[in-house]
């Protein structure tokens, strides 16, 4: 779960205590690369697209979670989500240093990609690995993971923690940490039995 639903619970959350730091600093990116102050209207969309566009990479996600699934197995799916989990983080994390707001909206396409894709695989690999007996609790590990990842957004989001105008960029690259966990521990699980009987035909690593 904390490189599935974890991640997508954090990256709902983690957007909303940054949000007048990001504002401030689109306002002067723009204003050192044309020289003059944006109108409130233009920050406003620029705004609305770095919120809104973890939707698209969300959409983006879940339509290539089945093909991908099935195309390389569910584990190896799954640590394919780190790619854009990765990918995401670095473009957030340097966009105060490279001065370009627009690789935060690009790291938020990014992460919704990853949010999309791991949320979908997480539910498939989980149901599928799960003893009959247990299927129904393993299943709602997502809702779980999903809410934690709530949690430790919010959690990290205070002024306490990373919060502040100073640490934005740190905050906005959080999602690297649970990708790099999935990424050294993941590849010691099975694959799904499903995807080995059905999609392999390889019925004695299923069993």
């Amino acid at each position: 779960g904390i490189g599935g639903g974890f991640q997508y619970g954090l990256q709902v959350s983690i957007i909303n205590s940054p949000a007048e730091y990001i504002k401030s600093f689109i306002r002067e990116t723009w204003l050192k690369r044309y020289g003059s102050s944006p109108s409130e209207e233009m920050i406003t969309l620029m705004w609305s697209f770095v919120v809104s566009i973890y939707s698209i990479g969300g959409l983006l996600g879940s339509l290539s979670a089945g093909y991908l699934s099935v195309r390389f197995g569910r584990k190896k799916a799954m640590l394919f989500t780190n790619i854009p989990a990765l990918l995401s983080a670095t473009l957030m994390g340097l966009s105060r240093l490279c001065g370009s707001f627009e690789m935060i909206i690009a790291g938020r396409l990014f992460s919704g990609v990853c949010g999309g894709l791991a949320l979908n695989i997480h539910l498939m690999y989980a149901g599928e690995c799960a003893p009959r007996k247990l299927r129904g609790l393993i299943a709602i590990t997502a809702s779980t993971a999903t809410a934690v990842g709530k949690f430790v957004g919010f959690a990290l989001g205070l002024r306490e923690v990373l919060g502040v105008d100073a640490l934005w960029p740190f905050l906005m690259a959080a999602n690297a940490l649970p990708a790099l966990v999935q990424l050294l521990t993941l590849p010691f699980f099975p694959d799904s039995p499903r995807y080995l009987l059905i999609d392999k035909k390889d019925k004695e690593g299923c069993m």
